[in-house]
């Protein structure tokens, strides 16, 4: 899908691009789920999820100019691992984007449901108990098919405005949280103790990074990654770009969960508790409490801003993703077809918007779709650090136009890290995430057959380490602390320890498994298109 004629993209465009795909509604549900879970703690559970999605992304910028092309995140683990390694990875990968779309519509659909303007009334069964009601979902595939339709016929307008949109989604953040501060700030709601700053426990601080929906805020850094040949001088600014958009929507994050704790009222706090605290539309009902009404009308507008250019930015990514996994021939044929006319794979984006409209009704809370968004993109995520290194070993040769000085030792450091984060998800959702990926291997069996086998124990062998890691990371989500809902059966913080140490343990039996496949020659002929010295 890639156009010799394309215009690349210079690093404030690149920027701007992935900070209108970061900031969406994360930032609207994000900071008071959050602070539910872990009180004025979940300060640090900003920084630790920054943490985990900054380590990982490093490990992606050197396979992402080695291998630029367009939903190449996709297709990594399957350049050192084969075929079925590189079907679990894109699978998972989609799974996430497939519910990011919904998140996006449920957003909108929930600061709808409490517009408190009398003309608005009807949308107030929108939403019961933090759950998109059956009306409520009919306004949800709405929105669905309207992100779906502004890429169905590849609206060159929409890119015109990413710079401006993005400024907007920067602005309004920053204004309520200047707005919030002046009109109510309580710094004694961090406590006068550690019992009052983790009034919880330490455990939540954790948890609250899956379940609040953290990483699912900082998981658009892909967006960098996937634009591959279209970044102007890619050496720099692949890392540059995720560098300084992580950096500021980091800061804008952890400012915003600040303001949140900050402006509660601490006779409410008192009252409640940080876990009684219910809203449904946090930050608008924030102004409305400080008598800030013209702010609340400004965030219930953004409310359909952010989220709908998330969603639409992610509607077109999707379809590329399924495309990605079409030319990989696991799944039916007619499903990759481009249109011709549009160059986009129209079919794919019409699959998509079916199984979207799927997982919201099944999934209907924002907390629960971010943490299944959060679990399959970081299960995904996991091949990285282990191609990276072992791509090292397999082709010391290829053009590397990014060499990562700290890979060898940042690459274990992020696969525990991003497996810590997929147990912090919780029982049941981790496993729920793990069959639901799971449920994607009768496709590839099915097309191996037809194939003949080709390669296929090669490959199973290839990918045996992550499919035992997954069948331990279930029984550990079963078997873990009661704190991430488990049975006990390894206490907190012992469990942590099991998973640092067994993560470890896989990590380098991944890196021992790469194998050469007819894929490694694809990779080495897209290589060769690299220019090492396109930056002078």
């Amino acid at each position: 899908m890639d156009s010799k004629n394309t215009t690349k993209i210079g690093l404030f465009q690149l920027v701007m691009l992935t900070l209108g795909s970061l900031i969406g509604s994360g930032w609207l549900f994000g900071s008071w789920e959050a602070s539910k879970i872990a009180g004025p703690a979940s300060i640090i559970s900003w920084v630790i999820g920054g943490l985990v999605i900054g380590a990982v992304a490093y490990d992606y910028v050197e396979i992402g100019a080695m291998f630029p092309e367009a939903g190449g995140m996709s297709r990594y683990a399957q350049y050192s691992h084969g075929p079925l390694l590189g079907f679990i990875a894109s699978w998972a990968n989609w799974i996430s984007l497939i519910t990011l779309i919904p998140i996006e519509a449920v957003a909108a659909v929930q600061y709808m449901s409490t517009w408190p303007w009398s003309w608005a009334n009807w949308t107030h069964q929108f939403l019961t108990k933090g759950t998109i009601t059956t009306p409520g979902l009919m306004v949800v595939f709405l929105f669905i098919i309207v992100f779906t339709l502004l890429n169905f016929w590849s609206v060159k307008l929409l890119t015109s405005f990413t710079s401006l949109i993005s400024v907007l989604k920067i602005g309004v953040p920053l204004l309520t949280i200047i707005m919030l501060t002046a009109s109510g700030f309580y710094p004694e709601n961090y406590g006068h103790s550690i019992h009052e700053f983790m009034p919880y426990g330490s455990a939540p601080i954790f948890a609250a990074t899956s379940a609040a929906g953290i990483i699912f805020s900082f998981n658009a850094f892909q967006t960098v990654i996937n634009m591959g040949s279209e970044i102007k001088k890619s050496r720099k600014n692949i890392g540059r770009g995720i560098l300084i958009s992580l950096l500021i929507s980091g800061v804008l994050y952890v400012l915003l969960q600040s303001t949140f704790i900050t402006a509660l009222k601490p006779s409410m706090i008192a009252e409640h508790g940080w876990g009684g605290i219910d809203f449904n539309s946090p930050f608008a009902d924030l102004a409305i409490m400080l008598g800030i009404s013209w702010l609340s009308v400004l965030l219930y507008m953004d409310a359909f801003v952010s989220p709908v250019g998330t969603g639409v930015s992610f509607a077109a990514s999707t379809g590329r993703a399924l495309y990605a996994m079409e030319s990989n021939q696991h799944i039916p044929s007619f499903i990759g077809k481009i249109n011709q006319k549009y160059g986009i794979p129209r079919v794919a984006m019409l699959v998509n918007l079916v199984l979207s409209m799927v997982m919201v009704s099944i999934f209907r809370s924002w907390s629960t779709l971010a943490t299944v968004i959060s679990t399959s993109t970081l299960i995904a995520y996991l091949t990285g650090p282990v191609t990276a290194v072992a791509s090292r070993k397999m082709a010391p040769n290829f053009k590397r136009p990014v060499r990562l000085k700290n890979l060898g030792w940042m690459a274990p450091v992020s696969f525990v890290l991003a497996s810590l984060a997929v147990y912090w998800a919780m029982w049941p959702t981790t496993v729920e995430v793990i069959l639901v990926i799971l449920l994607g291997l009768p496709f590839y069996f099915y097309y191996e057959y037809r194939a003949g086998w080709v390669d296929t124990r090669k490959a199973f062998w290839s990918s045996m380490w992550m499919i035992v890691y997954l069948i331990f990371i279930s029984i550990m989500s079963y078997g873990g602390s009661h704190q991430f809902n488990g049975v006990n059966w390894i206490s907190y913080p012992y469990d942590f320890l099991v998973i640092i140490l067994a993560s470890l343990a896989f990590y380098y039996w991944g890196v021992k498994s790469a194998r050469i496949f007819p894929d490694f020659y694809q990779a080495k002929s897209l290589n060769d298109t690299v220019k090492v010295e396109d930056d002078d």
